[in-house]
């Protein structure tokens, strides 16, 4: 069921990164992929087809559920905010997600008693979707500022259908609520770890949450804004890519070895 909903969420997305400025057909194609490619998470992480119940972990079934929570996101907001070369950049992401899932499934994880280890696993996952979602509006952002700028430093109209401020405002709430999620995730981490270990998907953690934190403090107290603000963020979801995703990697390709932990 996996291998089925995982094939026409590529040939979805695959029809959707294809499309030129037809809209009419980029749409659908986009929604369907990612419909399905939400049918083959749910698979994954319900255990449904699989010879043992559990759920798979791995660095592409973190990237592939990021990227769906991203394109969730932008679901939600392309009402208000229509950018379409986005939708093939995300049709784009979607399907390299979708790819690599099935190229490197991860191993598959028996379902835990404890409730709070498999919450730990979902608020870091969520955490990843919200920095990404916060990316992706950095990067508007930023697209949106140079657009209107001429090449001797005229302001053009802005290129998009929402007031740049408003586009800055939007992300910095995803930065706070992944801040918040990432904290609550790292808490319940080191709460219920037995015992918390300070390896590489830790200290990467620990990392982003720091650079984060100075990002939202700095926000507050300086009133950080454009490049200076768009480097911390990249840099804290660099650091928090590293940490579950770069790790496991590392561990599953280049080692090409099971991890005893996930």
């Amino acid at each position: 069921m996996t291998i089925a909903a995982s094939v026409l969420a590529l040939l979805a997305y695959l029809v959707a990164a294809a499309q030129g400025g037809r809209e009419g057909a980029l749409r659908p194609a986009l929604l369907l992929g990612w419909l399905a490619h939400g049918a083959a998470i749910m698979f994954d992480t319900s255990g449904l087809g699989l010879s043992q119940a559990g759920a798979r972990f791995g660095f592409a079934p973190a990237l592939s559920t990021t990227v769906w929570l991203v394109l969730a996101v932008y679901a939600v907001e392309s009402r208000v905010l229509p950018v379409p070369g986005v939708r093939r950049i995300l049709a784009s992401l979607g399907l390299t997600a979708v790819a690599l899932a099935l190229g490197f499934p991860g191993e598959v994880r028996p379902h835990l008693s404890s409730p709070w280890m498999p919450l730990h696993w979902v608020l870091g996952i969520a955490s990843y979707g919200l920095f990404g979602a916060a990316v992706l509006h950095a990067a508007l952002l930023s697209n949106a500022e140079r657009q209107m700028r001429g090449k001797r430093g005229v302001v053009q109209p802005t290129p998009l259908g929402m007031p740049l401020l408003r586009l800055e405002k939007l992300t910095f709430r995803f930065v706070a609520a992944g801040f918040v999620v990432l904290s609550a995730a790292l808490l319940l981490g080191w709460w219920f770890a037995e015992p918390w270990r300070w390896d590489h998907k830790s200290v990467f953690s620990v990392l982003a949450w720091v650079v984060i934190a100075a990002l939202l403090a700095g926000r507050q107290a300086f009133g950080w804004r454009g490049r200076m603000a768009a480097r911390w963020l990249y840099t804290g979801a660099v650091l928090l890519l590293l940490a579950y995703v770069g790790s496991r990697f590392v561990i599953e390709v280049l080692l090409m070895r099971p991890s005893a932990a996930a």
